[in-house]
């Protein structure tokens, strides 16, 4: 019975040592990781696709029925927030072209509150080649 169990154990212990060599050979491809962890692709398409705020409630604060204005031209998104808004926090979501990133990172609350000087962040493409900064303008509804 200790052979088979043996046997047994060998043979997972093979088996997991192929499994990993095969899993370092096939991403070990023609692609690099850049500094997020993330892979470096020949894709130089660098948009904003879709927008949204949230509150805190994890709820949009979109006036219902305006969609965000995204102009991927002029790189510029403008989006109509209900009136009484707490602007100080918001979570920010972005819809990106495949394999683009942003900058900066999004790690929690958003201040918006200063109309002023409206927020800009970067895409980057997959290439990491192109970069394209969008600033977004919020406006208030009146009531």
């Amino acid at each position: 019975m200790a052979t088979f169990s043996k046997k047994i154990s060998l043979i997972s212990l093979l088996s997991l040592t192929l499994l990993m060599s095969l899993a370092v050979v096939g991403c070990s491809g023609s692609y690099p990781i850049d500094e997020d962890g993330l892979l470096v692709t020949d894709r130089a398409e660098c948009y904003v696709s879709n927008f949204e705020l949230l509150g805190t409630d994890h709820l949009t604060v979109r006036v219902e029925g305006e969609l965000p204005a995204i102009d991927t031209a002029a790189c510029t998104i403008n989006i109509k927030t209900k009136f009484g808004t707490d602007l100080k926090h918001l979570y920010p979501q972005f819809s990106l072209v495949t394999d683009a990133k942003l900058e900066p990172k999004i790690t929690g609350l958003t201040d918006f509150s200063d109309l002023e000087r409206p927020r800009q962040y970067t895409v980057i493409s997959g290439n990491r080649k192109v970069r394209k900064t969008y600033t977004i303008y919020v406006e208030v509804e009146h009531l």
